[in-house]
Formats: structure tokens, sequence, C-alpha cells
């Protein structure tokens, strides 16, 4: 079974920020197969379904940005799930908003999301797609930002980003990763 988890922060108020990206992009990809991602359990939002002819559990985790490793270790832990197996989907301040970077190992790059999941599995070597969200001006506080919805001139991009990230996901699930790379990695 394939396991993607989307990183982000629970709540409403939170929703549409810059730091939910990787949310916007498992619910997209939740509606397109009809797959209900509400069942609560390791700290998280999960809904299982087939994509592609492949058995796939999508992943919200529930404990804030900062603790993300804590869900990805508990559903390792319950279901001897494979890192080989996970892709993780989050916002990267070093990509462009609307464009799209996949990894398959490297450091957290003072993401904390990703900085828990490396801590709660030993490893920077798991398959991840970083969504673009642009750096903030200079003197503009970078909590502050990534907090901070989406400005409507953004908009398109924002959305073309969430349709090509939904396809890379679903190409990744009957690919390698590498070619997945090589396909999505302009």
């Amino acid at each position: 079974m394939k396991w993607i988890v989307g990183l982000g922060n629970p709540g409403t108020q939170y929703a549409g920020t810059r730091h939910n990206v990787g949310f916007m992009a498992i619910d997209e990809m939740a509606r397109r197969h009809g797959i209900s991602v509400t069942q609560s359990k390791f700290k998280a939002l999960v809904g299982e379904g087939h994509i592609a002819g492949t058995k796939v559990a999508l992943i919200k985790p529930m404990t804030y940005m900062n603790l993300s490793g804590e869900t990805i270790r508990a559903y390792m832990d319950f279901y001897k799930a494979s890192l080989s197996d996970l892709i993780v989907v989050y916002d990267d301040l070093d990509t462009e908003i609307g464009k799209i970077r996949l990894r398959y190992q490297g450091s957290a790059g003072g993401h904390n999301g990703i900085k828990s999941i490396i801590q709660h599995t030993g490893t920077q070597t798991f398959d991840r797609i970083r969504m673009g969200i642009s750096r903030p001006n200079p003197g503009q506080n970078i909590a502050d930002y990534v907090l901070s919805n989406f400005p409507k001139s953004e908009h398109d991009k924002l959305a073309g980003m969430v349709v090509e990230t939904c396809d890379a996901m679903e190409f990744a699930l009957t690919n390698s990763f590498e070619k997945t790379m090589a396909k999505y990695n302009r």
C-alpha cells in the first residue's frame, strides 16, 4: 500500500494558508478519486481507497506542522508501512509559487514538518513533493508569511500547482519516483 501524507495545520483559520498546500493537494486527490479523508487515527485524518489500481492511504496530520513526524511514526509502527511507499507533500519557500520540485532525500531545509519527520524516522531518505510558495519580501516575518493566505493574484498559480501535484502523485503510484522526478522536475 502507498501512503501519501500532506503537511499542514489543522483548523479553519489555517485552511487557505501557504503552509497548508499539502492539505490542499490531499483534498484534491481525495476529491478526484472519491476518497473520504475523515477517519481519525494516528493523530491524523486518514482516507483509504484505490488509485490507478493501487491501494492508497491519504493522510493529513492533525498535530500541527512541527509535530508531523508523530503521525508518520505511528502509522509506520501500526501498519509496518515502509518509507519506500511514502510520499510527503508540503510547502517550500525556495520554490517559486506555482512550481513543484520532487526529491527522494535531503535535509529539512528549515521546514519544521520535515524536521519532525526526519527526527521520528531517523532518515532523510523519503520521497517528497515540494510545492512552491516563494519567499516573502525582505524584512517580512517568515512565520507570518507561511501562515498568511494566498493573495487573489496567486490563486491561478496555486490551483495549477495543486493539479500538477496530484498528477505527479498519481504518476508516482505506477512509476518509479526517479521516473516521476524526470517528468515533473522541469
